[in-house]
């Protein structure tokens, strides 16, 4: 068997080097409501669809009773509601400045087009948000095969249905023979869900959280800390492997097809 398709996430993986689109838009949304939210608490459920990182943010102690003092009551449903349709418009406007491609993210593609690979997509990201990236993505020379987005499907990550709907558009099976890179811990339990191989993006993503330039401007000492406490955190999710960048993406697909060679398929991290 060998590697038929190639699964990517967005921000953080192939875009917006640092993940920062998204997080910016949570912390001034909460800001509507007189609610602070810190940028670590804006990161922490980072890959789960946007409503869902909202609701994961509302049950947070802190954000909790700041919500009761402010509001006179818990956070509930209609909450929710409200600031996520405060956030959407603020996610749209901001994708269009953190659009750029991840270095080297084109060429992978290319690369992968190459050895046959299907490339496919999926999301937290909702439709209206994605309709502002697609375009952009493709003038800088990403165009994948397949996208799902948040909200597309009953349930979106942590869960497989994204990856089921994405087996399905790329005429590809079974999930051994597919690899999900993702930068997010909801994105690599995706993968795991759906027994897939992942490979979890570690300096680009959200759990560095840096700006190409300020990730450039660290010393060797801080990259490697930056490093070694994100692929914690995506390794704890069930990563397979880690990389830096997808630019790093290439000796991990020769390693997954040297291991599909002898027989061996994904294992789940619990089986580990």
């Amino acid at each position: 068997m060998t590697l038929k398709a190639a699964v990517f996430d967005w921000a953080g993986t192939m875009i917006d080097f640092g993940s920062l689109a998204p997080m910016g838009a949570f912390v001034r949304a909460f800001e509507q409501f007189e609610i602070p939210l810190t940028i670590a608490q804006a990161r922490g459920p980072m890959g789960l669809p946007k409503r869902d990182h909202i609701a994961a943010l509302m049950v947070l102690p802190e954000v909790a009773a700041a919500w009761t003092q402010r509001h006179g009551q818990a956070p509930g449903e209609a909450d929710i509601d409200r600031v996520y349709e405060v956030f959407v418009p603020m996610n749209v406007a901001a994708v269009t400045d953190h659009a750029d491609l991840v270095p080297g993210a084109a060429e992978v593609v290319a690369m992968l087009r190459e050895r046959g690979l299907r490339i496919g997509s999926t999301t937290g990201y909702t439709r209206e948000i994605m309709a502002r990236v697609l375009p952009l993505a493709a003038a800088a020379g990403y165009s994948p095969d397949n996208l799902v987005c948040a909200g597309d499907l009953a349930e979106g990550r942590p869960g497989p249905l994204m990856m089921y709907r994405t087996f399905a558009d790329l005429g590809v099976h079974p999930p051994s023979a597919v690899v999900k890179v993702d930068d997010t811990w909801p994105g690599i339990a995706e993968g795991i869900a759906a027994g897939t191989w992942t490979v979890g993006v570690t300096a680009s993503g959200n759990e560095v959280g840096l700006s190409h330039p300020e990730w450039l401007a660290l010393s060797d000492e801080a990259k490697a800390a930056a490093v070694d406490r994100a692929g914690k955190v995506l390794t704890r999710a069930g990563a397979h492997y880690l990389i830096d960048t997808v630019a790093d993406l290439p000796a991990v697909i020769d390693d997954i097809e040297r291991r599909l060679a002898a027989g061996e398929r994904p294992v789940a991290a619990g089986d580990r």
